[in-house]
């Protein structure tokens, strides 16, 4: 191999820093070896990778389009290397899971807690990851598990629904649709409306219960997160109100922010999802369990028909 992994780190240091000097700061060693090993570099590989101009270092086409492999590779090469490391100092093992961004504010939480009392020599990863982005993260090992709060479709997925939820209103604490115990989208919709936006899932949701309910509607604010939602209603944002998943705000809410069941239900249904290549470690099968027992806990548990199945795209 002529492209060797110790020449990939200088590489792709010498790229991110802009300068010998700062690869060989980032690396802790002397600037002479940095240009030595990328002049050998360019040798081995046929390749000009730098312009040099008066010591200023410009990346030529071929290095800009090599950097965007090596980036990826070198970062799985760094994440095999501390999982051997974790083998060797965590006997228990690890877990790397991720969830939809808006399980991450109150649903996920108490339950990595649990798992953490329990399982105290586990080492956890955790992080969040879009719909779109799940399946990636699964086949290609970044994550053992992922929850999401969404349907998810893939034909190298298994996923288990295991819980339901819906979309809930919110709205500033003094608003006039506060007072009531459940809201409509007709009533919504004379107000200014902070949406999910209408190109990811949620937004593709609450457009299709309006047109369901026969509700015209335009949206002031589009967001993409629910947490910039709450922020804009909390702030009272044109006296907007919003539409977000139940997970997002949970039992207590944001302060200054009064949370609504909606008139028209919006259903939700939260899955395990796992790669149908690899079985599940017994970290995951006893984060799994903790998950589904907070579920329960939550009256949120699907009973009857819900099966682990593999998805079909």
């Amino acid at each position: 191999m002529r492209f060797k992994l110790r020449q990939m780190e200088v590489f792709r240091a010498v790229m991110l820093t802009g300068s010998m000097n700062g690869a060989a700061r980032l690396l802790f060693v002397s600037q002479p070896a940095i240009s030595r090993l990328i002049a050998y570099t360019e040798q081995s590989l046929g390749l000009k990778l730098f312009e040099r101009d008066k010591g200023k270092l410009t990346p030529t086409a071929e290095a800009e389009r090599l950097y965007r492999e090596v980036g990826p590779l070198y970062e799985e090469a760094l994440r095999v290397d501390e999982f051997a490391r974790d083998l060797a100092a965590r006997p228990q093992g690890a877990l790397t899971l991720c969830t939809s961004p808006s399980l991450a504010l109150n649903f996920t939480p108490p339950v990595i807690a649990r798992f953490l009392q329990t399982h105290a020599e586990v080492r956890l990863r955790y992080y969040t990851a879009l719909l779109s982005e799940m399946a990636h993260e699964l086949l290609g090992r970044k994550a053992e598990l992922a929850v999401s709060v969404l349907p998810i479709d893939h034909a190298n997925l298994v996923v288990e629904p295991f819980a339901s939820g819906r979309m809930v209103c919110i709205l500033p604490a003094g608003h006039g649709l506060a007072a009531q115990p459940t809201v409509g989208l007709a009533e919504l919709a004379a107000h200014p409306l902070v949406l999910y936006s209408r190109n990811i899932p949620f937004g593709q949701l609450v457009a299709a219960a309006f047109q369901r309910a026969g509700v015209e509607w335009r949206a002031t604010v589009d967001i993409e997160r629910a947490e910039l939602a709450c922020a804009l209603v909390r702030a009272g944002v044109g006296v907007g109100v919003a539409i977000v998943d139940e997970f997002s705000v949970g039992t207590g809410g944001w302060p200054g922010i009064a949370v609504r069941p909606l008139q028209e239900v919006i259903p939700l249904t939260l899955s395990l999802v796992r790669s149908r290549f690899d079985r599940p470690s017994r970290q995951a099968r006893a984060f799994t369990q903790l998950l589904k027992e907070h579920a329960r806990a939550e009256g949120r548990a699907l009973t009857g028909t819900a099966k682990t199945r593999s998805a079909v795209a």
